[in-house]
């Protein structure tokens, strides 16, 4: 039976941005998400984007890795684990802005991708 839906925060680590100064871009691919349907029961599996331009941390790739198979045996939504993801990742870097992508394979012929973006406020908007 798939686990319910919670937060996996805890699993991500971080490092210091040493470009603090500089607006760049990191995009990160994962083309093995598994998640799974809360629904049926059945396993959901997907590419996972995510691009940011990081401010003050960037996210550590090892516990990254980790946080997303922690979803493994997690009965969500795509909608629902696309916003989670986003929500997460913003709550511990607090990057400028990030977007991710959940780009999931095809079940009784269709296909869903989904995007969420985030962007920093700034001050004085």
């Amino acid at each position: 039976m798939a686990q319910q839906a919670e937060s996996f925060r805890h699993i991500l680590e971080t490092f210091e941005n040493q470009y603090p100064d500089r607006d760049y871009t990191i995009e990160i691919i994962c083309p093995e998400f598994t998640s799974v349907c809360p629904r049926t029961g059945q396993p959901d599996f997907g590419t996972i984007t995510i691009t940011y331009c990081p401010d003050r941390l960037c996210v550590e790739l090892k516990s990254l890795k980790f946080y997303l198979q922690a979803y493994r045996n997690v009965g969500i939504f795509y909608e629902h684990v696309t916003n989670r993801i986003l929500d997460d990742l913003v709550a511990v870097l607090k990057p400028r802005w990030m977007k991710v992508v959940a780009d999931f394979r095809p079940r009784g012929g269709i296909t869903t991708r989904v995007s969420a973006q985030y962007r920093a406020e700034t001050a004085g908007s």
